[in-house]
């Protein structure tokens, strides 16, 4: 049986549309880019990110040295395709290895290793140095002016001046108090003294009259 050129056509056609729709279907998530990327070198690094074909969930990314040492500072953020994940500060030269897993939209796991290396990161001994101590003594002095000084004087004397008149005014009231009770004994004293005897006065006719 012979079969016309239309159904041959349109046997032809729906395959394409199957393979084209099922194409998708078996394909899974995978990682799109990474920052640092798969064996570059770089001068410098704080954080990773990695981008997915499509959003994933629960990442996991560990960012290990050549001795072993992970660097990585907290969890991963997903956000949508991107996975951003902090490390504890900027790596010195070396070489590291990405680790990374996640959930892809299918639930399909994806994981997988980036390695990539440092290389002309400022070393520590870079950081501005303390001064040295002749550095330090070699500042100029700031000096205190003259008036400063003179009237920083007046106050710090002000102080024993007042402990001083507090000390000299007891003796001054207690010596006039003593003079006051010295004049007032005095006084009754000479009074006591001028007083004449009250008895009668002795009869001088009687006397002359006697033999």
């Amino acid at each position: 049986m012979k079969r016309s050129p239309f159904a041959a056509l349109t046997a032809f056609l729906a395959a394409l549309v199957l393979l084209g729709t099922a194409g998708p279907a078996l394909a899974h998530d995978a990682l799109k880019s990474s920052d640092p990327a798969k064996g570059a070198t770089v001068e410098s690094v704080d954080e990773v990110r990695l981008e997915f074909t499509s959003g994933v969930r629960i990442p996991v990314v560990v960012v290990r040295g050549a001795e072993g040492t992970a660097h990585q500072s907290g969890d991963p953020r997903a956000d949508g395709k991107v996975v951003t994940q902090e490390l504890k500060g900027a790596l010195p030269d070396g070489k590291y290895t990405i680790a990374y897993r996640v959930v892809s939209s299918d639930g399909h796991p994806i994981e997988g290793e980036i390695p990539f290396t440092v290389k002309g990161a400022p070393s520590p001994s870079s950081s501005p140095s303390a001064p040295s101590p002749s550095a330090q003594s070699q500042a100029p002095v700031t000096e205190v002016p003259a008036a400063q000084t003179q009237a920083q004087a007046p106050a710090s004397s002000a102080p024993a001046e007042q402990a001083g008149a507090a000390s000299t005014s007891f003796p001054v009231w207690l010596i006039v108090v003593v003079g006051a009770l010295v004049g007032v004994g005095i006084g009754f004293l000479l009074s006591a003294r001028n007083k004449k005897p009250t008895g009668p006065p002795a009869d001088s006719s009687r006397d002359e009259k006697k033999p």
